[in-house]
């Protein structure tokens, strides 16, 4: 049998989503462990999507397989029972052998929330990029506007980016605020390594005044990363969403990342 499940993870704690060699703590490591122990044998899954040390979910999703006879109830409360706190599957749904976490979703989702203050923050400072500088919100939404629709996101690529394409077609941009918090949400039909975190970097650097909207327009047509901004901090960045078609019939309620009213 095959399962989907969420899974919401604090990245802080770990290096990355990715099992690795040696005694690293990853989240991936510690789903399967938890999985493979409610299971009584060795399970392995597949996710929608990697992320990066440092970087936060909420609407993971994953996949895995197994024969075991448990209630979805009991798989995801054993596996949480198996996990530390900074870990959770939140429901976990039973889908056909034609669903695939990562090659059926058609989108994903990511929001970035910066604290724009003079002072850093001492509370929530790890789930939030912090920036000084007065920001431009009006500018930053202007250059935004730039990233919808299908692009070559050279420009925005880690420069060790595995992907054959840097081609992505981003279907949402907004940004928000409220007092010192300016955030923005993203939604594509993929991402490529890093992509967001640049987009933040190249975001702030516009709001700043540090770049204009222009350049920022520009950056399509350079497709190259040395002509970017900086990648920003990972701990601003949360995976919020992945969808998928409906005949797979999943959960759809998200949940809403805010630290102000």
């Amino acid at each position: 049998m095959r399962f989907a499940a969420r899974v919401e993870y604090d990245g802080r704690a770990f290096s990355g989503w990715q099992s690795q060699k040696g005694d690293v703590r990853t989240v991936q490591a510690r789903v399967e462990a938890a999985l493979s122990k409610v299971a009584n044998e060795p399970v392995s899954i597949i996710t929608a999507g990697r992320t990066d040390t440092g970087v936060h979910a909420t609407h993971q999703i994953i996949h895995f397989e197994s024969d075991a006879q448990r209630t979805l109830f009991e798989w995801c409360r054993g596996a949480n029972r198996f996990m530390d706190r900074d870990v959770r599957i939140h429901w976990v749904h039973e889908v056909d052998q034609e669903f695939h976490a990562r090659f059926s979703a058609i989108s994903r989702s990511y929001r970035f929330i910066i604290y724009n203050n003079a002072i850093a923050p001492a509370i929530n400072r790890h789930y939030l990029t912090h920036e000084f500088k007065p920001l431009d919100a009006q500018a930053m939404v202007a250059a935004g506007r730039h990233l919808l629709g299908e692009h070559d996101f050279s420009s925005f690529r880690a420069a060790g980016c595995q992907a054959h394409s840097p081609i992505r077609t981003v279907s949402h941009f907004a940004l928000g605020g409220s007092g010192s918090y300016i955030w923005f949400d993203i939604s594509a039909n993929a991402f490529l390594q890093h992509m967001v975190r640049n987009i933040a970097g190249a975001l702030i650097d516009v709001g700043c005044g540090k770049r204009s909207v222009d350049w920022f327009e520009t950056l399509f047509e350079l497709k190259d990363r040395t002509k970017g901004g900086i990648t920003a901090e990972p701990c601003g960045l949360y995976l919020t969403g992945v969808d998928y078609p409906s005949q797979y019939d999943l959960p759809s309620r998200r949940a809403t990342i805010t630290f102000w009213d």
